[in-house]
């Protein structure tokens, strides 16, 4: 019903972070100016690779959701194409840190380390 086009990048049997953002979002812009620099970098940004999404964007094929997206930014963890846990909203870097790490919990413990490590 609700969904987004993620470009060319494929996702499924893929872990992958899907940014939700909007035109005009100023906390997607500061998320840009705090995070995003650093964020490939992180051991987080390794094991989940940043893929950005416009809001009203049709969702590619394989690509299942838990609930639409209502707020910008949102940030949700796929695996193999399926929503493991998301981020609605961006306060700090420290609140998004925190919820990175609780929801990499999740993912099976192989997917958990630092493909560059």
């Amino acid at each position: 019903m609700f969904g987004f086009l993620l470009t060319s990048q494929q996702v499924s049997a893929e872990v992958r972070l899907m940014m939700i953002e909007q035109d005009g979002c100023p906390w997607c812009e500061r998320w840009k100016a705090e995070i995003g620099p650093i964020y490939p970098k992180t051991p987080e940004g390794r094991i989940a690779p940043l893929v950005k999404v416009m809001i009203h964007d049709p969702l590619e094929k394989g690509i299942t959701l838990n609930s639409p997206p209502v707020y910008t930014p949102t940030f949700i963890l796929l695996n193999d194409g399926q929503e493991v846990g998301r981020i609605e909203g961006y306060q700090s870097d420290e609140f998004f840190w925190w919820f990175m790490e609780t929801m990499i919990k999740k993912l099976p413990d192989d997917l958990q380390k630092d493909p560059g490590a």
